[in-house]
This record gives C-alpha cells, sequence and structure tokens, in this order.
C-alpha cells in the first residue's frame, strides 16, 4: 500500500523518520527499516537518511509493507500431556518426537501449535515465533517443560532459569561407567565449525555446566550406565554434547555417537523427568514429575532382566 502526503508547516523541520511514522502510523523503529529498506521517497526521490529534515510543502510517500501474521497457528490435533496448570503456568509433558516450536523444516505441527490451540492466551505471551516457551528440549528428547501464560509469568521464568532457580533433572542411559560416578562437566558449548547441525564443546563457546550422578549400571548387552543429570545452563544439545565429550555418549543418540546395535533405539535415551521451580506469582514451590516412557522403561527393563 502507498501512503502519500503533503508536509504541512506543523511538520516543518522535522526528522523524516518522526514524519514517517507519523503518516505511516508506525513506530520510529519501523520508520528506520522502511528508510533502510528504499520505502520512502520525497518528491520522488528515495531517501533513507533519518534525520533529514523535511520542509513544508515536500510530498513524502511511503511504500508501507504488508504486514505479514506469522503468529504460530492453532492445530488442535497436536497430542501433548499437561502435569499442571493454573492462571501463569502450564508444565507439558512432551512426547519424543515433537518439535518445541516453528523453525526451519517444521512450519507447523509443533507444540507451540498445540498450545495456541488448547491456551489461546498463550499465544500473545513471550517472543511471537516460539509464544509461552520459557525453555525448549530437542525433538527427541522427551518430558517436562515449563511455559507460560501471562506476560508476569514469563519474565519471572526466565529470569529464575537465568539465575539457576529451577530444578532440571533428566534420566539418561549413556554407554560405558563414567568415572567418577558423580561429577560436573563444565565446557563451553558452540556450534560445531565441522557440521552445521552439530554443537561441541568449544573454547570460543557458551558456558555451560552439567552435573551427572551415575544411579544404576550393567554389563549386558553391553556396559552402559543409567545416570541423572541436572542442569546449571540450558545450552543447546548440552546433555548429549557434554556426555559425550567425556566419552559416555547417550544411548541411541546417533548424531553423537551413541548409536549401538546391541540397543536399538529410535531416539536418544533422554528424559526430562523432574521440573521443579517457585511458582512466578504464589510462591509456592512447584515440582512435576514424569516418569519413563514406555519405549524407555523397556530399554532399562531389557538391562535389568528377568525379575528374580
Amino acid at each position: 500500500m502507498k501512503v502519500s502526503e503533503l508536509v504541512p508547516p506543523a511538520l516543518a523541520d522535522e526528522r523524516l523518520d518522526r514524519v514517517v511514522a507519523l503518516i505511516g502510523g508506525c513506530s520510529r523503529s519501523e520508520a528506520s527499516d522502511w528508510l533502510d529498506r528504499g520505502l520512502v521517497a520525497i518528491d520522488g526521490a528515495v531517501v533513507a537518511a533519518r534525520t533529514r529534515r523535511v520542509r513544508t510543502g515536500e510530498r513524502v510517500e511511503i511504500e508501507v509493507p504488508e504486514v505479514v501474521d506469522d503468529r504460530p497457528r492453532a492445530d488442535d490435533s497436536v497430542r501433548f500431556g499437561v502435569v499442571h496448570v493454573d492462571d501463569d503456568v502450564i508444565v507439558v509433558d512432551k512426547p519424543a518426537g515433537l518439535v518445541v516450536h516453528p523453525g526451519s523444516g517444521h512450519p507447523d505441527g509443533t507444540l507451540v501449535n498445540g498450545l495456541v490451540a488448547r491456551f489461546p492466551e498463550v499465544a500473545a505471551v513471550g517472543q511471537p515465533g516460539r509464544p509461552g516457551i520459557v525453555h525448549r528440549l530437542d525433538r527427541g528428547t522427551s518430558g517436562l517443560l515449563a511455559v507460560a501464560r501471562t506476560e508476569a509469568a514469563y519474565a519471572s521464568l526466565v529470569d529464575d532459569l537465568a539465575a539457576h532457580r529451577v530444578r532440571r533433572l533428566y534420566q539418561a542411559m549413556v554407554a560405558g561407567r563414567p568415572e567418577p560416578g558423580r561429577g560436573v562437566v563444565d565446557a563451553p558449548i558452540g556450534r560445531s565449525t565441522r557440521v552445521a547441525t552439530r554443537m561441541a564443546v568449544t573454547t570460543s563457546g557458551r558456558s555451560a555446566r552439567t552435573h551427572y550422578e551415575v544411579v544404576e549400571s550393567f554389563d549386558e548387552p553391553l556396559a552402559a550406565s543409567r545416570v541423572d543429570c541436572t542442569l546449571e545452563t540450558g545450552r543447546t544439545h548440552q546433555i548429549r554434547v557434554h556426555l559425550a565429550a567425556i566419552g559416555h555418549p547417550v544411548l541411541g543418540d546417533a548424531t553423537y555417537g551413541g548409536a549401538r546395535a546391541d540397543v536399538p533405539l529410535a531416539r536418544p535415551f533422554l528424559h526430562a523427568h523432574v521440573l521443579a521451580f517457585t511458582h512466578p506469582v504464589s510462591g509456592e514451590s512447584i515440582e512435576c514429575r514424569s516418569p519413563l516412557p514406555t519405549d524407555l522403561a523397556e530399554v532399562v527393563a531389557r538391562f535389568r532382566g528377568p525379575a528374580d
């Protein structure tokens, strides 16, 4: 849509970005963006200088860009569990295979699409492309995820995560037996320079800390251990990268060396088991738990063997 106006005496000597904002009915930042994109002309000549002063009688012409609604669409066919819900917070039990929010290769059919169908108010909370989402789980990871229903809850939960006040405990099965049986992997994580879709421990990465504790070890059908992992930080693929870095990749994780023929798995053995936080409004302590899903419980049963 094209908007064209003559500069009235009342706006003489005003900055162009302010005049564009007034004529175009937009914010100053949007006006600056339109100027940068060459969408503004004065008397037929494109002008990009936002500080340029206008004169009475000049014609300001704006090619107002079409507004594209890129908010995630509601999709009530998306299935997920809910283990806690109140006016401010939802705790979701995400199944493995479900992508958390729309992105490259996954424009819809995500958890967010399902959330805005079941809880429409979430659409207006947080970041537009990932409304309500305060932390994420990998597509192949199952388990608990907090979602904010209000802006106040969103801000509080994001702050608590950054300050390490949210407890996130994961269950994993790894190759081998980590030594010592309890420890902390403190190693920065960043994008791999070799494979763009992978993360890696790298000195140029962001700080990352993962606590682990071996809770059970096995010899058959291969040497493996069930471990609990607690996150201090929340980097992409953090647990998977850290455990692989110490030589004990998550079983089933083909990306980071955890695939084993003796234990066929369609996804990494990683489950967000416990999520505990202080409620952003009531101050109540909330702790949610999710049992191992069937596919992972069957793997544990196989390692343990027949009951005596």
